[in-house]
């Protein structure tokens, strides 16, 4: 599965359209996460803990937004766009969420 940012994919021209995909994950704060979070904060640097949990994140958004455009026919998605969301009370949540076109190329 190819999936890019970009509307066409070099030497692989669009031979259908199958629509607009998307993948969403919505992940919580961990207590202790945030802890080690706010501690880097006071004394610089980056979170590590929460780095990884972004990047798990993310790679659940995109391999949902995949598996759909799959179940489309598809066997790429362009135009792929993600998007991060703090959500919840306290902003104790985060979401990704990730779009793009299926395509069959």
């Amino acid at each position: 599965m190819i999936s890019t940012t970009t509307n066409a994919i070099e030497g692989h021209p669009v031979r259908e359209y199958l629509g607009i995909v998307t993948g969403e994950v919505i992940v919580g704060a961990n207590l202790f996460r945030d802890l080690f979070a706010s501690i880097t904060d006071i004394v610089g640097g980056r979170s590590g803990k929460y780095e990884d949990v972004l990047a798990r994140a993310r790679k659940q958004a995109i391999a949902e937004m995949e598996g759909e455009a799959v179940r489309l026919g598809g066997n790429a998605v362009i135009g792929v766009d993600l998007d991060y969301e703090v959500l919840g009370q306290n902003g104790s949540m985060l979401m990704v969420s990730a779009s793009g076109t299926a395509v069959v190329v």
